[in-house]
């Protein structure tokens, strides 16, 4: 193969303006068969074995054809001659031999499947040669070429001689004559034919009604496997009477379940890792706040009584001991900004002690003055003072993860935060039935859909989750980014 390739370098080089013989089959076969539906490839099959029914039938509808057409034109001549012998053996009489052979050919006039021509003595015959077959050249108009072409046996004819008182008058010729059979094969097979396709027609159409309602449930199956693409564990399927389909939806609705029970198993669980890891922050918010926060208080109390006892030393020793006593008091403030850093990551201290309107609106208010380029703006609407700490922990720090994503990533110009909360659609008279709705939204540069969601993102997805609620993203590219975050509530709390 690779001298084929050394040998013929110009081949290689120039593509061939037509497909390789097995794409075009494969494009074809895709086209007629498998890129169809099982209601097409069913009514297909039933079509291509119509088809070739039709096909068999009609062979075998010539076949006999020809055959009987055959006996026929042959009983006919045998017919033929027996009336002419009759109509000779009765005509015996002294009449002059114009008058016989024109009675003869009167009599014999009417017979089928053959042409009967009486000639006088001369051999010319006594009357037109189309003069009787008239009738069957319009019937055999009706018969196309090729239908004759198939059934016409061949042509035979016979002489048979007129002799009255021992003399030859004239003769008979009799000719085999099948338009008249052909044209009758043809019109039954027409008939015939015609039936065939008004009842193939009917039942293709009942078939395709009746393909469609078997085959409904497969239509239903492919929207409900959508729906668990988009993660609706909820969905369920109508069990159809069909008993494959049946067991086939059955299955689907255990998977659903199972699914369904898993997720909810799975919320549990996460709902129960984020409360163990916010009591774990609030008792080591509580710690630092009560341990070492005093602590760092005291060591910074005792450094200031060492500053002013340092005073009373003589200058050189008290310029050292201020000097290293500044440095002690620096390092316990860096500790306690840290400390207070790590409280507020931990968990805000004001949380369940202020309104949760308060507290984002502190947080807004804070990137605000980080970040005077950007514009923020802050509205909540018919807000309790708190939802639980839970939900106002993860509100807080949903928000909190989407400004800091705005102002590093986004390089917006504009920010608006919305929290409301509302009625669900589903129970508008239900008092408990609502909702807490968050949204951020920002003019930025929108986020890239091939770039893989960070942790952030994913933590915030998480906590909503784990409480129930969903977490939606909406971006394109240079038109800004939009999370709507829902949590649904239980009862309400006055």
């Amino acid at each position: 193969m690779g001298r084929t390739f050394i040998r013929a370098p110009s081949e290689s080089r120039m593509p061939s303006p037509w497909p390789p013989a097995w794409l075009s089959a494969q494009g074809l076969s895709h086209a007629l068969w498998h890129g169809r539906s099982v209601r097409a490839q069913l009514l297909i099959v039933f079509i291509a074995i119509d088809v070739i029914a039709g096909l068999v039938a009609g062979a075998v509808t010539i076949l006999q054809a020809r055959a009987s057409t055959r006996v026929e034109i042959a009983a006919s001549m045998e017919l033929g001659e027996l009336l002419v012998s009759e109509a000779v053996a009765l005509m015996q009489q002294e009449v002059p031999a114009e008058k016989f052979l024109a009675d003869l050919s009167s009599q014999l006039r009417l017979v089928r499947h053959v042409r009967i021509v009486v000639k006088d003595a001369a051999g010319s015959p006594l009357a037109p040669r189309g003069a009787v077959s008239t009738s069957d050249t319009t019937r055999d108009d009706r018969a196309p070429a090729w239908f004759a072409a198939l059934i016409a046996p061949p042509i035979a004819s016979r002489d048979m001689p007129v002799i009255v008182n021992a003399a030859r008058v004239g003769s008979v010729e009799i000719v085999a004559e099948p338009r008249d059979e052909i044209a009758e094969v043809w019109g039954n097979t027409v008939a015939l034919g015609a039936v065939a396709l008004g009842v193939n027609i009917a039942v293709i159409g009942i078939l395709y009604v009746l393909f469609g309602r078997v085959l409904g449930p497969l239509s239903g199956i492919v929207h409900g496997l959508a729906d668990l693409e988009q993660r609706n564990y909820r969905v369920r399927l109508e069990r159809p009477r069909a008993k494959e389909l049946a067991a086939i939806t059955d299955r689907f609705n255990a998977l659903a379940q199972a699914l369904d029970a898993l997720r909810a198993e799975n919320e549990t669980l996460n709902h129960r890792l984020i409360t163990a890891q916010d009591d774990e922050r609030r008792r080591t918010a509580l710690e630092l706040h009560d341990e070492v926060g005093p602590n760092l208080f005291g060591l910074k109390a005792n450094a200031a009584s060492i500053a002013s006892a340092a005073a009373a030393l003589e200058d050189q020793v008290a310029h050292k001991m201020t000097e290293r006593v500044q440095d002690m008091l620096a390092i316990i403030e860096r500790l306690q900004s840290i400390n207070r850093s790590m409280l507020n990551r931990l968990r805000p201290m004001a949380l369940g002690h202020v309104p949760l309107r308060d507290i984002l609106c502190e947080l807004v208010r804070e990137r605000a003055r980080q970040y005077p380029q950007t514009d923020f703006s802050f509205s909540a609407h018919d807000l309790m003072r708190s939802y639980g700490d839970s939900v106002d922990l993860t509100i807080y720090r949903c928000t909190q993860e989407s400004l800091t994503n705005v102002v590093r990533h986004a390089q917006a110009k504009r920010v608006a935060i919305e929290l409301a909360q509302t009625v669900t659609e589903a129970n508008p008279s239900t008092n408990g039935a609502s909702q807490l709705a968050l949204t951020v939204r920002d003019d930025g540069r929108g986020i890239d859909p091939l770039v893989a969601p960070g942790f952030g993102m994913r933590g915030m997805q998480e906590r909503v989750q784990a409480l129930g609620g969903s977490c939606k993203v909406e971006s394109a590219s240079g038109c800004g980014t939009s999370i709507r975050i829902v949590i649904p509530l239980g009862e309400r709390r006055l």
